[in-house]
């Protein structure tokens, strides 16, 4: 890819030759794939969701973020549009998705279908929101890693810490399925609000893509292949932040994935990557205790001194808007992370930025049968 296609280092004002640069182009497949992503959704559009109307929703969504390079970009692509039904259903959607992700409900799915939302558009839709908001958080996270390199390292301040976010307490899901209550690191299973794109739907090349990845037998993955080019660019994403040798470490990269999913409410994407965090680092106690953490409590409270730095800049950078600062990057510095290393915190970060916004707003979290039918049991011999 030129660098003259790379809208995160333009947007960021990341020089060519820079560490931060040299970071970037050693994950250059997250680089290219992020811009590959932002090519599927905003090249073209379709009839039910057309470029000028994902323009304007993407351009609100940065603007909500309060990242005014990527907003005007968006800008440029859009041109005023009456406001209709359809629209306000969108904005509606796309200012929960943005603030407050867990607050959605199958109701807001229903109302996007009732102003004409068909479940291609929808999910390209909510799409556009949560890349915009991974997008957001590269570009903000970016230029602070960037401002860093050019002041260096001035008077330690102090910043506030982040808390934990709320979580779903309902007893069953929409399909009346026993539903988590508290964050855990055993195997869930997740149930679509909408009905995901039948395997049989897809082509042949289609459902090569889908064998490749492994997503032919997960509803999530089936919802998100009705709009499968942005499934694709998302996926190899994924891969080129998290499974790439050097860097931060991988148990690192899955803490920080744990710490959104607390900010933001996630629990599904918290027990994968608890779980994961836990089996790579070997500290299930202090995964267990960042479990364990209630909304409102400090999220970093009782871990050691690099893992506290670690898990304050990514709830910083959770936020909406971010308020990763000067102060966090210092932090991860004087813990010896290299602008590698601080690099990988912030694609891991902003990507489950992405992952918890269609995580909890297409669907919900199950216990699986057995897990209920063994808790039942034990509750009677309590």
């Amino acid at each position: 890819m030129s660098n003259n296609n790379d809208l995160i280092q333009a947007l960021a004002a990341i020089a060519e030759g820079s560490a931060l640069a040299e970071s970037r182009h050693t994950r250059q497949a997250a680089t290219d794939h992020t811009q590959g992503c932002c090519e599927a959704l905003f090249t073209t559009g379709t009839a039910h969701f057309p470029l000028a109307e994902r323009a304007a929703i993407a351009a609100q969504v940065a603007e909500w973020h309060q990242v005014k390079t990527l907003a005007q970009h968006y800008k440029t692509l859009t041109a005023e549009a009456e406001p209709t039904p359809y629209l306000q259903a969108a904005h509606l959607f796309a200012r929960h998705l943005t603030f407050e992700p867990v607050s959605v409900t199958p109701q807001h799915l229903q109302q996007l279908q009732q102003a004409g939302w068909q479940t291609d558009a929808l999910i390209t839709l909510a799409q556009v929101i949560a890349f915009v908001s991974f997008q957001s958080r590269l570009i903000a996270g970016f230029t602070v890693l960037t401002s860093l390199a050019e002041t260096g390292e001035g008077q330690v301040k102090n910043v506030p810490a982040v808390t934990a976010g709320r979580w779903h307490l309902q007893a069953r899901t929409a399909g009346n399925r026993r539903a988590p209550q508290a964050f855990t690191r055993k195997e869930l299973g997740w149930e679509p609000w909408l009905t995901p794109k039948p395997f049989d739907a897809f082509t042949e090349q289609q459902q090569q893509v889908l064998v490749r990845f492994g997503h032919q037998h997960s509803d999530y993955f089936l919802l998100l292949g009705h709009d499968q080019p942005v499934l694709e660019q998302r996926t190899l994403i994924d891969k080129g932040i998290f499974y790439t040798s050097g860097g931060l470490s991988r148990a690192e990269r899955e803490l920080a994935a744990t710490v959104v999913s607390k900010v933001n409410g996630c629990i599904y994407c918290a027990s994968v990557h608890a779980r994961k965090a836990s089996q790579l680092s070997k500290q299930t106690e202090e995964i267990a205790l960042l479990l364990q953490v209630q909304p409102g409590d400090e999220l970093s409270a009782g871990q050691s001194e690099r893992w506290q730095a670690q898990i304050e800049a990514v709830a910083a950078l959770s936020l909406t808007p971010p308020r990763l600062t000067q102060e966090h990057l210092h932090a991860l510095q004087r813990h010896s992370l290299t602008t590698l290393e601080i690099t990988d915190l912030i694609q891991s970060a902003a990507f489950f930025a992405w992952a918890n916004r269609l995580m909890l707003t297409l669907g919900e979290p199950f216990i699986p049968e057995q897990e209920a039918v063994e808790g039942v049991q034990k509750v009677k011999s309590a």
